[in-house]
Protein backbone atom coordinates (compact mmCIF):
# COMPACT_ATOMS: atom_id res chain seq x y z
CA UNK A 1 0.00 0.00 0.00
CA UNK A 2 1.53 3.39 -0.93
CA UNK A 3 2.07 5.58 2.07
CA UNK A 4 2.50 8.94 0.34
CA UNK A 5 5.54 9.66 2.56
CA UNK A 6 9.15 8.68 2.05
CA UNK A 7 10.06 6.82 5.22
CA UNK A 8 13.28 8.75 5.81
CA UNK A 9 11.18 11.95 6.02
CA UNK A 10 8.20 10.47 7.83
CA UNK A 11 8.82 11.92 11.29
CA UNK A 12 9.41 15.43 9.98
CA UNK A 13 6.40 15.31 7.68
CA UNK A 14 4.15 13.95 10.42
CA UNK A 15 5.34 16.61 12.88
CA UNK A 16 4.78 19.37 10.32
CA UNK A 17 1.32 17.99 9.51
CA UNK A 18 0.44 17.86 13.22
CA UNK A 19 1.55 21.45 13.63
CA UNK A 20 -0.70 22.58 10.78
CA UNK A 21 -3.68 20.70 12.25
CA UNK A 22 -2.99 22.12 15.71
CA UNK A 23 -2.83 25.69 14.44
CA UNK A 24 -5.91 25.29 12.27
CA UNK A 25 -8.19 23.14 14.45
CA UNK A 26 -6.78 23.45 17.97
CA UNK A 27 -5.93 20.66 20.43
CA UNK A 28 -9.34 18.98 20.09
CA UNK A 29 -8.83 18.56 16.37
CA UNK A 30 -5.45 16.90 16.70
CA UNK A 31 -6.12 13.20 16.17
CA UNK A 32 -4.01 10.51 14.55
CA UNK A 33 -6.42 10.41 11.61
CA UNK A 34 -6.24 14.18 11.17
CA UNK A 35 -2.44 14.06 11.21
CA UNK A 36 -2.09 11.25 8.68
CA UNK A 37 -4.75 12.78 6.44
CA UNK A 38 -2.90 16.11 6.57
CA UNK A 39 0.38 14.35 5.79
CA UNK A 40 -1.29 12.38 2.97
CA UNK A 41 -0.07 9.05 4.27
CA UNK A 42 -1.55 5.82 5.56
CA UNK A 43 -2.35 5.69 9.26
CA UNK A 44 0.09 2.82 9.66
CA UNK A 45 3.00 5.15 8.92
CA UNK A 46 2.50 6.94 12.22
CA UNK A 47 2.30 3.70 14.17
CA UNK A 48 5.36 2.34 12.42
CA UNK A 49 7.44 5.14 13.94
CA UNK A 50 5.69 5.63 17.28
CA UNK A 51 4.23 3.15 19.76
CA UNK A 52 0.98 5.10 20.05
CA UNK A 53 -0.44 8.56 19.45
CA UNK A 54 0.61 9.94 22.84
CA UNK A 55 4.19 8.84 22.14
CA UNK A 56 3.96 10.75 18.85
CA UNK A 57 2.60 13.84 20.60
CA UNK A 58 5.33 13.70 23.24
CA UNK A 59 8.02 13.62 20.56
CA UNK A 60 6.28 16.48 18.73
CA UNK A 61 6.19 18.63 21.87
CA UNK A 62 9.83 17.90 22.73
CA UNK A 63 10.89 18.67 19.15
CA UNK A 64 9.08 22.02 19.12
CA UNK A 65 10.30 22.86 22.63
CA UNK A 66 13.88 22.23 21.52
CA UNK A 67 13.41 24.75 18.72
CA UNK A 68 13.01 27.48 21.34
CA UNK A 69 16.67 27.07 22.29
CA UNK A 70 17.80 29.25 19.36
CA UNK A 71 15.52 32.05 20.55
CA UNK A 72 16.69 31.55 24.13
CA UNK A 73 20.32 31.80 22.98
CA UNK A 74 19.56 35.00 21.05
CA UNK A 75 18.00 36.50 24.17
CA UNK A 76 21.05 35.66 26.31
CA UNK A 77 23.33 37.13 23.66
CA UNK A 78 21.28 40.35 23.70
CA UNK A 79 22.31 41.04 27.30
CA UNK A 80 24.02 44.42 27.52
CA UNK A 81 22.52 45.68 24.24
CA UNK A 82 19.46 47.85 23.52
CA UNK A 83 17.31 48.03 26.68
CA UNK A 84 16.21 45.26 29.00
CA UNK A 85 12.57 46.12 28.27
CA UNK A 86 13.03 46.04 24.50
CA UNK A 87 14.98 42.78 24.59
CA UNK A 88 12.33 41.04 26.70
CA UNK A 89 9.50 42.46 24.61
CA UNK A 90 11.04 41.01 21.46
CA UNK A 91 11.86 37.72 23.16
CA UNK A 92 8.40 37.14 24.64
CA UNK A 93 6.84 37.85 21.26
CA UNK A 94 9.08 35.22 19.64
CA UNK A 95 8.96 32.65 22.44
CA UNK A 96 5.16 32.82 22.62
CA UNK A 97 4.69 32.41 18.88
CA UNK A 98 1.64 30.59 17.47
CA UNK A 99 3.07 27.07 17.73
CA UNK A 100 4.32 27.24 21.34
CA UNK A 101 1.06 28.87 22.44
CA UNK A 102 -0.98 26.14 20.70
CA UNK A 103 1.08 23.37 22.30
CA UNK A 104 0.58 24.54 25.90
CA UNK A 105 -3.16 23.67 26.10
CA UNK A 106 -2.46 20.40 24.30
CA UNK A 107 -0.10 19.43 27.12
CA UNK A 108 -2.40 20.79 29.81
CA UNK A 109 -5.46 18.80 28.82
CA UNK A 110 -3.95 15.42 27.85
CA UNK A 111 -3.08 13.43 30.98
CA UNK A 112 -1.32 10.65 29.06
CA UNK A 113 0.81 13.19 27.19
CA UNK A 114 1.83 14.90 30.43
CA UNK A 115 2.82 11.52 31.85
CA UNK A 116 5.06 10.84 28.84
CA UNK A 117 6.63 14.28 29.11
CA UNK A 118 7.30 13.82 32.83
CA UNK A 119 9.37 10.76 31.94
CA UNK A 120 11.32 12.76 29.36
CA UNK A 121 11.66 15.87 31.57
CA UNK A 122 12.61 14.56 35.02
CA UNK A 123 12.97 18.09 36.43
CA UNK A 124 9.27 18.66 35.89
CA UNK A 125 7.40 21.64 34.50
CA UNK A 126 5.21 22.05 31.47
CA UNK A 127 7.05 21.80 28.17
CA UNK A 128 7.29 25.15 26.37
CA UNK A 129 6.61 27.11 29.56
CA UNK A 130 9.66 25.45 31.11
CA UNK A 131 11.85 26.49 28.18
CA UNK A 132 10.50 30.06 28.14
CA UNK A 133 11.00 30.35 31.90
CA UNK A 134 14.60 29.12 31.67
CA UNK A 135 15.34 31.57 28.85
CA UNK A 136 13.94 34.61 30.67
CA UNK A 137 15.60 33.66 33.96
CA UNK A 138 19.01 33.19 32.34
CA UNK A 139 18.72 36.51 30.52
CA UNK A 140 17.76 38.42 33.69
CA UNK A 141 20.72 36.85 35.50
CA UNK A 142 23.04 38.03 32.70
CA UNK A 143 21.63 41.56 32.91
CA UNK A 144 21.93 41.58 36.71
CA UNK A 145 25.58 40.60 36.39
CA UNK A 146 26.04 43.55 34.02
CA UNK A 147 24.36 45.93 36.45
CA UNK A 148 21.37 46.59 34.20
CA UNK A 149 19.02 44.78 36.61
CA UNK A 150 19.18 45.69 40.30
CA UNK A 151 21.47 43.50 42.39
CA UNK A 152 18.68 42.82 44.89
CA UNK A 153 16.03 42.03 42.27
CA UNK A 154 14.06 38.83 42.89
CA UNK A 155 14.70 37.10 39.58
CA UNK A 156 12.35 34.21 40.28
CA UNK A 157 9.42 36.56 40.88
CA UNK A 158 10.28 38.71 37.87
CA UNK A 159 10.53 35.63 35.66
CA UNK A 160 7.23 34.24 36.90
CA UNK A 161 5.48 37.57 36.28
CA UNK A 162 6.95 37.98 32.80
CA UNK A 163 6.27 34.41 31.66
CA UNK A 164 2.84 34.17 33.26
CA UNK A 165 1.78 37.59 32.04
CA UNK A 166 3.21 36.97 28.58
CA UNK A 167 1.39 33.67 28.27
CA UNK A 168 -1.91 35.28 29.24
CA UNK A 169 -1.43 37.98 26.60
CA UNK A 170 -0.80 35.45 23.83
CA UNK A 171 -3.05 32.59 24.94
CA UNK A 172 -6.31 33.63 23.27
CA UNK A 173 -6.03 31.78 19.96
CA UNK A 174 -9.31 33.27 18.68
CA UNK A 175 -8.03 36.83 18.97
CA UNK A 176 -5.24 38.67 17.22
CA UNK A 177 -1.88 38.47 19.02
CA UNK A 178 -1.09 41.42 21.28
CA UNK A 179 0.65 44.41 19.77
CA UNK A 180 4.28 45.15 20.50
CA UNK A 181 3.14 48.14 22.56
CA UNK A 182 0.95 45.89 24.73
CA UNK A 183 3.78 43.43 25.37
CA UNK A 184 6.20 46.29 26.11
CA UNK A 185 3.73 47.78 28.61
CA UNK A 186 3.61 44.46 30.48
CA UNK A 187 7.39 44.11 30.52
CA UNK A 188 7.95 47.70 31.64
CA UNK A 189 5.42 47.31 34.42
CA UNK A 190 7.02 44.11 35.73
CA UNK A 191 10.52 45.60 35.57
CA UNK A 192 9.59 49.02 36.96
CA UNK A 193 11.42 48.53 40.28
CA UNK A 194 14.11 46.19 39.00
CA UNK A 195 15.80 48.19 36.25
CA UNK A 196 17.81 51.14 37.58
CA UNK A 197 16.99 54.43 35.84
CA UNK A 198 19.52 55.68 33.34
CA UNK A 199 21.82 58.35 34.77
CA UNK A 200 21.12 61.81 33.44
Amino acid sequence: MPTGVHLRDARRQLFDAAERVLLRDGPNGLTSRAVTDEAACAKGVLHRHFSDFDAFLAELVLDRAARLEAQARALREAAGTATVTDNLTEALTALFGPVPVAIIPLVTFRDALRARLRQAMPHGGIAILTQVTAAVSAYLAEERALGRVSADADLDSLTLSLVGGGHLLFADRDADPPTTATVRKLVASVLADAVPPKPR
